[in-house]
């Protein structure tokens, strides 16, 4: 599963630089597949089958708080023995995504996706 923010976020910060996946973004913040990635040109996302260019810019998935990509979230899975954020946040609001259930080895499968080199 991937890591959310809650609405008790207090847009410390301190989740951002802890992400491994550069998974973590200000809110209205816009993202894209390739910051913090190996990912480049036209790729074609895992569990999707549209393809896109990794720089193009997303909207934000938050307009209020930081929030986290959950097609870039591993929960850390090959980087860490544990989610970094959740460890870092001070009001413990980095928590399970009951919207988006992965495995280990799917988790493990979207690391090695998007930091092929």
């Amino acid at each position: 599963m991937a890591i959310m923010i809650t609405d008790e976020c207090i847009n410390c910060g301190a989740c951002e630089p802890e992400c491994p996946n550069n998974a973590i973004y200000e809110g209205g913040a816009e993202w894209k597949y390739s910051d913090g990635t190996g990912l480049r040109g036209i790729i074609t996302p895992l569990a999707s089958s549209d393809e896109l260019d990794s720089d193009s810019s997303q909207n934000p998935v938050s307009m209020d708080v930081y929030y986290i990509v959950h097609n870039k979230c591993t929960e850390c899975v090959g980087f860490h023995d544990e989610p970094q954020c959740a460890a870092v946040c001070p009001v413990d609001c980095c928590v399970d995504d009951p919207e988006h259930r992965e495995s280990e080895e799917q988790l493990l499968a979207k690391k090695a996706f998007m930091h092929l080199t």
